[in-house]
Formats: structure tokens, C-alpha cells, sequence
């Protein structure tokens, strides 16, 4: 499918196109975060425990909220993403923050051609590796930018959750990997109301995938956490039960809407 072949410059354009949205709504609060508020959540800031000093790789980071999050702790940050209009605005806002963190604009799988070293920690978060086609390629780069018992730190949307239709009122996708999904909506996940229609190509990735994948690539499995909410407010029909917990509100706690897994790169590399 030549949609498929072109997924790349697709999703490039797709993200091109909604972050501006994303930098002006309310869901990124620029204001509070250039006032030093962090982007970080519990989940991800308890596994990741105390960064300072540690050099940490930022795979997939948007606009780099999280990335300059992480620097504002103390850490060395690299921060990664394919889309170059977020890599602008990432650096802009680096710079407006005095931030020590760097950028580097490239599709995550060609990532060794860019970039040469080793981080303490690799992190990646909510909403990123449905937009990749292999788990398998994923997992070799992260292992080969971590140091001998280096850790994978990984938070990201349950996979159940994206079995549901838009409005979580009928099971409409597979869970298991089936290959592309090739959609077209309008608005985004941070501004609903936002006028842009978006064509992006995405994956739908299992839990045993996910697992097998860091497994196969000399990863060592530490924790797997799975929680009822998720802290952000961007999906169809969701209430917030606590500050930052949102559930879709017909559903309650009945389903997992994230998972973290906490790995750790064993220190003689698998053969």
C-alpha cells in the first residue's frame, strides 16, 4: 500500500500540522510551564527516581515539555522527534527557559546516524509507539543507546484503550498488531475544537509484543504496572476523578488505560 510505504512523510505532516495547535491550547499550558512547572506525572517521575547527573535519551518528544522537564531536575537531555516544526519549538522554548537540553530532529529509526553515545536512562512516553510499524527495530535502539545496566523507563496509553471506537462505545479495532491503521480526523487530541483535519498512519501494539521486543534485544524486565486512569484529559467522553486522573466515564475503572514497564540493559549484551 503506498499510503503505508509512505507513512513517514505522512505522520511528519500530520505533526507539522497540529503543533502549533498543541503549543497555543490549554492541555500543553505553556504559560505554567514556562513559569517552571513541570510536564512530568507520578507514574513516570517514581520509576525514573533521582536524574541528577544522569544523561537521559528522550525518544519521540514532541515540543520537548518533558525533555526540558527532565533538565530542570538536574539531568544531561537529548530529546529526539521526527517532526521539525516541534524541533523548532523545542529549541525556541530551551532557549526562553534557559535549558540545558539539546534536540536533534530525525525519525527515531534513524537515529544511530545522527547521534553516538550512551545515556544512563532512555525514556519514552504516552502516545508514541503507535505511530511505529516495529517493536523489534524499537527495542535495538534502545538498547544500543544504553549503558551496561542502563534502564529503560516507559509509560504509554494500555493497549485496550485503543481497541475502542472514538467514543469508547464498541470494541472497532483489533487488539493485536494487524498492520496500518490509515485515518483521517479533524481537530486533535489537545484541541478538539482545533480547525485542522489530520491523515495519520498508526500501529496497534500488544502487550506481549511490547514485552518480547526488549526481551529479544537484552532487556530485562523489571516491573510492568498497569493503572485504571489516565492523566491526561484527551480522550472522548473522559472525567476527571482526581486532579490529573481522568477515566471515560461510562467505562469508570473497569479498564487499564495506561502501563509503565521499568527494564534494565543487562550488563553483558545478549548474543
Amino acid at each position: 500500500m503506498e499510503a503505508e510505504e509512505n507513512y513517514l512523510d505522512i505522520n511528519r505532516q500530520a505533526w507539522n500540522n497540529r503543533t502549533e495547535s498543541h503549543v497555543k491550547s490549554e492541555f500543553y499550558n505553556m504559560e505554567h510551564f514556562l513559569a517552571g512547572k513541570s510536564s512530568l506525572n507520578s507514574i513516570e517521575l517514581d520509576m525514573l527516581g533521582d536524574v541528577k547527573g544522569k544523561k537521559i535519551l528522550h525518544l519521540q518528544c514532541h515540543f520537548g515539555q518533558d525533555s526540558i522537564s527532565l533538565s530542570r531536575l538536574g539531568a544531561t537531555v537529548t530529546g529526539i522527534d521526527f517532526s521539525d516544526k516541534a524541533i523548532e519549538y523545542a529549541q525556541e522554548i530551551a532557549e526562553k527557559t534557559q535549558s540545558t537540553a539539546k534536540f536533534i530532529c530525525c525519525d527515531l529509526y534513524s537515529l544511530p546516524s545522527y547521534l553516538d553515545e550512551k545515556f544512563d536512562i532512555v525514556f519514552t512516553s504516552y502516545g508514541t509507539i503507535g505511530w511505529l510499524p516495529d517493536l523489534d527495530k524499537w527495542a535495538k535502539i534502545i538498547a544500543s543507546y544504553l549503558k551496561p545496566n542502563g534502564k529503560f523507563v516507559f509509560v504509554e496509553f494500555h493497549p485496550v484503550v485503543w481497541m475502542f471506537d472514538y467514543n469508547f462505545e464498541k470494541i472497532g479495532y483489533r487488539y493485536f498488531n494487524s498492520g496500518a491503521i490509515i485515518e483521517t480526523t479533524n481537530g486533535t487530541y489537545a484541541d478538539k475544537t482545533a480547525e485542522i483535519s489530520l491523515t495519520d498512519i498508526s500501529w496497534n501494539h500488544s502487550m506481549g509484543e511490547v514485552l518480547n521486543s526488549l526481551i529479544k534485544n537484552g532487556l530485562e524486565i523489571n516491573s510492568l504496572e498497569e493503572f485504571d486512569y489516565s492523566p491526561y484529559n484527551c480522550f472522548n467522553h473522559s472525567i476527571a476523578i482526581e486532579p490529573n486522573k481522568y477515566r471515560i466515564e461510562h467505562l469508570d475503572n473497569k479498564i487499564p488505560m495506561t502501563y509503565s514497564v521499568l527494564a534494565t540493559k543487562k550488563a553483558v549484551d545478549a548474543q
